[in-house]
C-alpha cells in the first residue's frame, strides 16, 4: 500500500497517477468512463488512496456498489476463506449459493419467493426480459425516457437514452418508451401537482399509439441513476404498478442501483410498499464481489425447464459467500439507519448551498443517493456541463472524489458508502461547499 499522505488542495494528477494514465492511454481500449484524473491504490469504509499516497473521501462508491464501504474486514475474511475452498463450479448447488437464496427470499415481499443468482445488473435485466416474453408469450416491452438497464444489447435496448444506442445498429424489436417523472426538466412544461401526472397518464397513450397490444413486462428505476438520480414523485411508481395490474402486464422494478440500503431503506419498493412480478437486483448486493440476482414468483419461473437460462459464474461460492458478509454487515452495523441519518444531514447542507450558489439549479435524493445539478442560469435551467467537470476536478484537488451523471452531463452524483460517518459527511460536504463558492 502506498503511504498515507496529508490531502492536496494543488494539481488533480499525482506524478505516479501522470505515470499510469499514459499506460492506459497507450494499452486500453479507451471505452470506460473517467472521472477525476487519479489512479486509485487502496480503500477501506468511504476512503480512499490513490497511487501517489493522497487520501480522498468518497461520493461514488465505485458507482453505487460498495455499499458496505471499501474492503470491509468482513467481507474480505468471507472471501479469503471461500477462495481456498471452492471458487466456481457450474451445474451444482453450493451450501453458500442456496443460503443466499434462502435469506434473500426472507427478505422480499412474501409473493417474491424465488431468487436466480447472476453476476451484473444487465444480466439481471435481460433476464428479466426474457422470463418476461416466455411466461405472458409477448413479445413487447414498455420503459421510460432516460431509463438504464444495463450495457449488453437487450438491457440498451430497454434504456431510454440514445446516447448509448447510437452507432450501435438496430436495437431489440419490440420496446416501447414513456416519459418518466422529471420534474425539474417536464417533457410537457407543466409543474408537480398540478400537472395531475400527466406523464404517468401518458402509458396509455404509448400502448394505444405505439403497440399492437403485446406488451407482456414494463421495467422501470425506482429513481433514475444514469440520467442524473432523477427521483419521481410521491406515488407516482404505485401509479405505475397499479397500470400494469390493470393492462396485464407484468411490472418489472430494477433496483439494481436502488436496493441495499441505499435510498434509506433496505429495497426502495419499501417506500411505497410497492409488489413487483420481478425485481432485479445487482451493484450493493455484494458490495464490490460481482454478483446480481432476479426475484421472481414461482408460478413466473415455473414457465422455464432446467437449462433454459443460466450464468456460467452466477451465485458461484465466492460471490454467494461475499454476498451472505454483507448481508450480515448490513445487520449488525444498522447501516440503513446510518444512510437515513447522514443521508439527511447531507441533503440538508445541499439544500444551503443551492441558496448561495447560483449554479446549483436541483437538489434531490433519499437516504444516501442524492442529484446536484448544475445549470448556467436557474430560471432558464440551461445545463451546465462544463461546470460539473470544474466541480469534479476542484473536489478532487482538494480530497474528495465525486462524478457526473445525467441527459447532459451536469449532475453530481452523491452516493457516499453507507459507512460514511458524521465527520467524514461534515468534512466532505464542507469541501464541496468551498468549491461551490468559488465557481
Amino acid at each position: 500500500m502506498a503511504k498515507k499522505q496529508s490531502r492536496s488542495t494543488g494539481s488533480v494528477t499525482g506524478p505516479r497517477s501522470a505515470e499510469l494514465l499514459k499506460i492506459s492511454r497507450e494499452y486500453e481500449a479507451g471505452c470506460m468512463s473517467q472521472q477525476a484524473a487519479v489512479v486509485l491504490d487502496h480503500g477501506r469504509g468511504a476512503k480512499l488512496w490513490d497511487v501517489d499516497g493522497r487520501e480522498f473521501i468518497d461520493w461514488t462508491s465505485g458507482v453505487l456498489v460498495t455499499n458496505v464501504g471499501h474492503c470491509h474486514p468482513k467481507l474480505v475474511a468471507a472471501i479469503q476463506k471461500q477462495a481456498s475452498l471452492l471458487l466456481n463450479v457450474y451445474d451444482f448447488p453450493t451450501p453458500p449459493r442456496l443460503e443466499v437464496a434462502r435469506r434473500l427470499v426472507g427478505l422480499m415481499p412474501k409473493h417474491l419467493n424465488r431468487c436466480f443468482l447472476l453476476t451484473t445488473g444487465s444480466e439481471a435485466t435481460e433476464a428479466a426480459m426474457r422470463l418476461s416474453k416466455r411466461y405472458t408469450g409477448r413479445n413487447g416491452i414498455m420503459s421510460f425516457w432516460g431509463g438504464f438497464h444495463g450495457r449488453t444489447m437487450g438491457a440498451t435496448s430497454m434504456g431510454g437514452k440514445a446516447s448509448g444506442k447510437k452507432g450501435f445498429g438496430t436495437m431489440l424489436p419490440g420496446v416501447y418508451f414513456s416519459p418518466y417523472a422529471y420534474c425539474y426538466r417536464c417533457p410537457f412544461g407543466e409543474s408537480y401537482p398540478k400537472c395531475k401526472m400527466h406523464c404517468l397518464q401518458w402509458l396509455d397513450k404509448v400502448m394505444a399509439t405505439e403497440t399492437a397490444g403485446d406488451v407482456g413486462g414494463l421495467i422501470v428505476e425506482p429513481y433514475q441513476g444514469a440520467s442524473g438520480f432523477i427521483f419521481p414523485p410521491d406515488g407516482w411508481l404505485t401509479g405505475v404498478q397499479e397500470w400494469c395490474r390493470a393492462n396485464d402486464v407484468l411490472f418489472i422494478l430494477d433496483e439494481v442501483q436502488a436496493s441495499f440500503g441505499r435510498t434509506g431503506k433496505m429495497f426502495a419498493l419499501e417506500h411505497e410498499k410497492l409488489k413487483p412480478n420481478m425485481l432485479c437486483l445487482g451493484k450493493g448486493i455484494g458490495s464490490g464481489v460481482t454478483t446480481a440476482a432476479l426475484m421472481s414468483e414461482e408460478r413466473i419461473f415455473s414457465c422455464l425447464s432446467p437449462g433454459e437460462m443460466s450464468s456460467t459464474h452466477g451465485g458461484n461460492p465466492l460471490c454467494s459467500a461475499g454476498t451472505l458478509a454483507v448481508l450480515d454487515i448490513f445487520e449488525e452495523e444498522h447501516l440503513v439507519a446510518n444512510a437515513v441519518a447522514i443521508g439527511r444531514y447531507m441533503l440538508g447542507r445541499f439544500r444551503k448551498m443551492q441558496q448561495t450558489c447560483r449554479y446549483l439549479g436541483d437538489v434531490r435524493g433519499k437516504g444516501l443517493v442524492m442529484g446536484l445539478e448544475f445549470v448556467k442560469d436557474k430560471k432558464t435551467k440551461e445545463p451546465g456541463p462544463g461546470l460539473t467537470v470544474e466541480v469534479i476536478n476542484r473536489a478532487a484537488a482538494q480530497g474528495l472524489l465525486v462524478g457526473r451523471v445525467g441527459y447532459y452531463g451536469s449532475v453530481i452524483r452523491v452516493a457516499p458508502p453507507l459507512v460514511i460517518s458524521r465527520d467524514e459527511a461534515e468534512r466532505s460536504c464542507d469541501i464541496m461547499e468551498k468549491v461551490l463558492k468559488g465557481l
